[in-house]
């Protein structure tokens, strides 16, 4: 009963006041600004839903722009991080930077070998028959035909004269020490694909110089061991034909192209990758005399080489028309000074300077040697890669060149005189 009793009677006691909350809002001064009423949160789902940011459908919409220039920015503005990093690319200014040019003019005069060999592709025939009599017709019968073509010949013998400027420059220069050693090696390979170019395009207007010495030139490895097989490749039988004729035409129109724009590319990208290199020692001296933009500036001198170059074929293809010469006849005897394209001289010359058993063979290796040595340069030159002058190398690519100056002159004067 006493438990009762005490329950009763704390059931009727006074409840006790609750302490009172800090954060309770105090009375209202008179005049005072009310209190922001904080919102409710939404009830949370258990997912977590990130607030989606939606690209402006039309962010030209207020410029001044032309309605055909809005049109293009909005569709290609993923372009626009590109040519902002041409901007930032500098070209250093110094007193040998003139020799960056020529990798210029050797792509121009490659674009002008497309397009030309393009048009001459809408009249040329690849057989025996009919490609002499397509190269007449094209000369005498289609409007500027003959124009097409010397532009074509012209633009071929140019962009190999400023390939081995560009290659020995860039050799000087040391443009291929660290970290632009995929450079060289991808600037040597298209330098093949050149020389590839000239060998499979010799044979295709089927002129009697170009038969004879399409026949020597697929003779040479006939003196190594297995070469047989390679000349019966490279001929499709025993002798210079017709099928000799077709696959240079393929090698030339559709393999070699290919090619070389999917390595030209990558030389192009690591261009734009690693910048432009300056000569050893030059930073430190002081002797570059400052920096220009790529894009516009250096572009822009690019594009007045281009022109320039562009007069240069125009008049050598009208002041020194190449000739076609006369049709084939491989049942007639072969006429003197039988010679490759000049950019074979020096090698050419070389055979010649070993005729003695095995010294096709000798030759063959020393070629192949040398090339391959001069593609590695990059790895053996290890005074370049730490940034000091290197003369051993140099003293090579000076050897490497009097032999190529030396054996170009032999053949032209047998050839003259």
């Amino acid at each position: 009963m006493a438990e009762n009793k005490e329950n009763v009677l704390a059931g009727n006691a006074p409840a006790k006041p609750k302490p009172a909350v800090p954060s309770a809002a105090k009375p209202a001064v008179p005049g005072a600004a009310k209190p922001a009423v904080a919102k409710q949160e939404a009830p949370k789902s258990g997912v977590y839903k990130p607030p989606v940011e939606r690209q402006d459908p039309n962010p030209y919409r207020d410029s001044r722009c032309s309605f055909l220039s809005t049109w293009f920015q909005e569709r290609f503005q993923v372009l626009l991080p590109v040519i902002d990093y041409m901007k930032k690319k500098q070209v250093p200014k110094h007193s040998k930077s003139f020799w960056y040019y020529f990798g210029g003019f050797t792509l121009f005069f490659f674009f002008a070998l497309i397009s030309t060999g393009f048009l001459l592709l809408q009249y040329y025939k690849p057989s025996e028959l009919e490609a002499y009599s397509s190269f007449v017709f094209l000369q005498k019968e289609v409007s500027y035909g003959w124009l097409v073509r010397q532009i074509h010949a012209w633009s071929a013998n140019l962009m190999m004269l400023m390939v081995f400027i560009h290659m020995f420059s860039t050799f000087f220069l040391k443009a291929y020490r660290k970290p632009r050693e995929l450079m060289w090696l991808t600037g040597s390979v298209l330098f093949l694909l050149c020389l590839g170019f000239g060998f499979t395009g010799y044979l295709l207007p089927w002129n009697e110089i170009a038969y004879f010495a399409t026949q020597v030139g697929t003779e040479i490895p006939k003196a190594l061991p297995g070469g047989t097989l390679l000349v019966n490749i490279l001929r499709g039988g025993d002798e210079v034909s017709g099928a000799t004729l077709s696959r240079m035409f393929s090698l030339h129109v559709v393999l070699l192209p290919g090619l070389l724009l999917l390595m030209l590319t990558a030389h192009l990208l690591l261009i734009q990758v690693f910048g432009t290199s300056a000569p050893i020692g030059y930073k430190e001296s002081g002797r570059i005399k400052g920096y220009e933009k790529f894009f516009p500036t250096y572009l822009a001198k690019d594009a007045i080489g281009w022109l320039i170059g562009f007069a240069l074929i125009l008049y050598l293809a009208w002041v020194f028309p190449i000739e076609i010469g006369t049709q084939a006849n491989p049942l007639a005897p072969a006429p003197d000074h039988i010679k490759p394209e000049w950019y074979f001289w020096g090698q050419f010359e070389l055979l010649k300077d070993f005729k003695f058993q095995y010294g096709e063979i000798l030759a063959i290796v020393l070629v192949t040697l040398g090339a391959i040595f001069w593609a590695c340069v990059p790895f053996l030159d290890r005074r370049a890669a730490n940034e000091e002058k290197s003369p051993l190398f140099t003293f090579i690519g000076i050897l490497y060149l009097a032999g190529l100056i030396v054996n170009t002159w032999r053949v032209f004067t047998e050839v003259t005189y």
